[in-house]
């Protein structure tokens, strides 16, 4: 096995709870007396394009909510959304760890509509440890498509062999291999520490 140089971390699920997913929408819909067949339904057709940049939140909203008058308005219904994102403190400190090390390129591979991750990493102050962004609001392509992962390796010029990618979703870690990129499955802080040991990575 190569030494691994390059850390690539999904950020959803394992930095930071998932932004806006289904448990999310269903606290939504709950708060703001939604119908949730038609939100989700809605929901469905909207979102891919909405996560890959080609739509805009206020576009998102359009489509999903404010197609006809609320209760509430567009604000209040956007700080719920962002409100929904917390950090995972023992994760966190983990990559801290790696970034203050110096020994490793670190960037993030993450799905993200464009105004919920300008949101994310303001908030959570994410450019103290990522170096770049591969995300699908600016790649326009999502995991778990292999183009997002291409463009990744390309971008950074990195050998599949001495990257590692990080992410909580079997599915999202199948492409990578494919590529010759090494992949931990994430579950908890404690198995990410051991997980990260096995590849050399010491936290």
């Amino acid at each position: 096995m190569r030494e691994i140089t390059t850390l690539f971390w999904d950020i959803g699920g394992v930095i930071l709870t998932n932004g806006w997913d289904r448990e999310s929408r269903k606290e939504a819909a709950a708060t703001f007396r939604l119908d949730w067949e038609e939100f989700q339904d809605r929901h469905d057709l909207s979102f891919p394009a909405f996560d890959t940049g080609y739509i805009t939140l206020h576009e998102y909203l359009e489509r999903t909510l404010f197609y006809r008058a609320r209760p509430f308005t567009r604000e209040e219904f956007t700080a719920f959304m962002f409100a929904r994102s917390r950090e995972y403190p023992e994760v966190r400190a983990i990559l801290d760890k790696v970034t203050a090390s110096g020994k490793y390129f670190v960037g993030a591979i993450n799905n993200e509509p464009l105004e919920l991750n300008q949101y994310r990493i303001e908030a959570f102050h994410l450019r103290r440890n990522f170096l770049v962004f591969f995300s699908s609001c600016y790649v326009r392509s999502r995991k778990p498509e292999e183009a997002i992962f291409r463009v990744a390796l390309e971008v950074t010029q990195r050998a599949p062999e001495q990257c590692l990618f990080i992410d909580d979703r079997a599915l999202n870690l199948e492409s990578p291999r494919r590529l010759g990129m090494n992949t931990i499955h994430h579950q908890n802080a404690d198995q990410l520490r051991s997980e990260l040991g096995k590849f050399g990575v010491e936290v």
